[in-house]
């Protein structure tokens, strides 16, 4: 029977902010002989091994999944990051669950660290780590496309928002980052609202990841895609935030936007705006759709050429925000008449490609097993081969 690690036995209850005393309590530990603390302390030391029952409450109570306490050794700590792009408008107060998604994250991405080494295929990303904050935008923007293999007129002729979103995804997988729809800690009891987070990256040369907010609109995807892929290319893991007075926030924000909308392009909306006979807000909606982008991108890019002011800016996104509100409404009713649609089709999607291809790779070549394959998917083991076609 696998044991769990004591120094992940340690890590887990001091980041979960227990004292020994406090945790031996909570797991209901002690006897006539043994104290609660020198029972779990043993554990800790390595002098005594836990039962799986005793395992699973300290994953109840540290807040960690099963499988973490049985690493190889603890994983590095979550960074909040100083990037976290938020819904415009909103505050996020629910950092408890965002640090504990970033936790989660961050065990699957030991997890695939560690099968990516088995298989001997932990190569460095190139991507990774070569850009600077202080270089000019139009040379960081060229040298992320690039690197991704981005080509703006493929994007623009796919049929929609959300297929432009998928070439963008497979052109980050392909080039050895895994991103990921995520919008819970597992089920929608656990929904994390966009005025939560939107996206965020956790950089790593071997396993680089990006998690995008399912929640958001999808026409938003594409630019936090892009957005957490300036945060790779300089090396920096951080969530996103609502904020462009920040120079890394700032700076990511305007690397992301170019590469979708050069300035020439955003010269002559701006012109044909001034010109349209809609309302600026339909100009712009009605353009961005065109182009496979979020409106929200072309008022960024009037703003900071001093187009249009920061209060027009703003205007846009409190509209952005009430249409956003409404589609959300529309949606959820759409959802409640309809039968759901396939469950393995929609894990995959929300996993990408990549993982699960490095799972099911992993699984044929006795790598992986199925408790570790579904931790790296997050599903239930019994879900991996049918999620996989095995």
């Amino acid at each position: 029977m696998a044991k769990a690690t004591p120094a992940v036995l340690v890590w887990a209850r001091e980041t979960a902010g227990l004292s020994l005393e406090q945790a031996a309590r909570g797991l209901g530990l002690g006897s006539q002989r043994t104290p609660a603390d020198e029972q779990l302390a043993a554990f800790e030391s390595g002098e005594r091994t836990p039962s799986l029952p005793q395992i699973k409450k300290m994953a109840q109570l540290y807040r960690r999944p099963f499988v973490a306490f049985f690493l190889s050794k603890p994983p590095k700590n979550a960074e909040m990051g100083e990037d976290f792009r938020r819904l415009p408008g909103e505050e996020g107060s629910n950092e408890g669950d965002i640090r504990a998604l970033i936790r989660d994250i961050y065990i699957r991405q030991t997890l695939v660290k560690e099968t990516l080494v088995d298989s001997e295929e932990d190569q460095d990303i190139d991507l990774i780590g070569k850009g600077d904050f202080e270089e000019d935008i139009d040379e960081a923007a060229e040298h992320i496309k690039n690197a991704l293999e981005i080509d703006t007129d493929s994007y623009r002729r796919e049929r929609d928002a959300h297929n432009a979103f998928g070439y963008l995804r497979d052109k980050a997988e392909e080039s050895g980052i895994y991103v990921l729809l995520i919008g819970d800690l597992g089920s929608h009891h656990s929904t994390i609202s966009v005025k939560e987070f939107r996206g965020f990256a956790l950089a790593d040369k071997v396993a680089p990841f990006i998690v995008i907010n399912q929640n958001d609109a999808k026409p938003a995807w594409s630019f936090t895609l892009l957005h957490e892929a300036v945060h790779l290319w300089v090396g920096k893991s951080g969530i996103s935030a609502q904020t462009n007075t920040h120079k890394v926030e700032q700076f990511c924000n305007d690397v992301a936007s170019r590469i979708l909308l050069s300035d020439d392009e955003t010269n002559a909306l701006y012109e044909r705006a001034s010109q349209s006979e809609e309302t600026y807000f339909n100009f712009l909606r009605n353009e961005a759709r065109s182009l496979n982008l979020s409106t929200s991108l072309i008022a960024y890019r009037f703003f900071r050429k001093n187009f249009i002011s920061k209060e027009e800016w703003e205007n846009v996104n409190i509209q952005l925000r009430e249409q956003w509100l409404a589609t959300k409404q529309e949606n959820k009713q759409k959802q409640q008449k309809s039968s759901g649609g396939d469950f393995y089709n929609t894990k995959k999607h929300r996993a990408g490609n990549a993982l699960v291809n490095l799972v099911s790779k992993g699984i044929h070549e006795g790598i992986l097993t199925e408790t570790r394959a579904g931790r790296i998917l997050g599903v239930n083991p019994g879900n991996v081969a049918k999620m996989v076609g095995l």
